[in-house]
């Protein structure tokens, strides 16, 4: 089983109230091979809801306090991208879910690449918060392009699919 971000199955739960649906993941879902998990929402936001993006870092110097997670009219977000990133992390826990999909980019869910915090669509490196918790806990994260990749790999499709 894996989870996968509630956009990429096409819930419209994105900030701007749109999903991000594609075949592969509703599918999965469909053959209840994946669930599904929004951790903005988990964390407490509201449909739809101003774009974040991470200052002064990545999802990782959030958890440790460095960086703020922070909507583009200037409202620190970064208790709620915690405490989603935290039950995201409570549900794999509770159904052993060692791989997770999450939408690139994101500042809760990206994974490698995020914004950079001046909402000019500039991306640096490094994790969203749900990301940067989930990886200290072992659990395998990629976003989508890197998932659908990998199950070009036969060994891997033949798993999952």
């Amino acid at each position: 089983m894996i989870l996968i971000s509630s956009c990429l199955a096409g819930h419209p739960v994105r900030y701007d109230g749109k999903g991000k649906g594609h075949e592969v993941f509703t599918r999965l879902v469909d053959d209840k091979k994946a669930l599904y998990a929004c951790p903005e929402l988990l964390g407490g936001l509201s449909v739809p809801r101003a774009p974040a993006e991470i200052i002064g870092g990545d999802g990782e110097d959030c958890l440790e306090g460095r960086a703020r997670v922070v909507t583009i009219n200037g409202i620190d977000v970064t208790d709620a991208f915690i405490e989603g990133a935290k039950r995201t992390l409570d549900f794999c826990l509770k159904y052993r879910i060692k791989t997770v999909v999450l939408k690139s980019g994101s500042p809760s869910c990206g994974s490698g690449k995020i914004y950079d915090g001046t909402f000019t669509s500039t991306s640096i490196n490094g994790d969203g918060v749900t990301t940067a918790l989930l990886k200290r806990h072992h659990i395998t994260v990629m976003d989508e392009f890197t998932f659908i990749e990998r199950i070009n790999d036969t060994s891997m499709k033949r798993n999952m699919l």
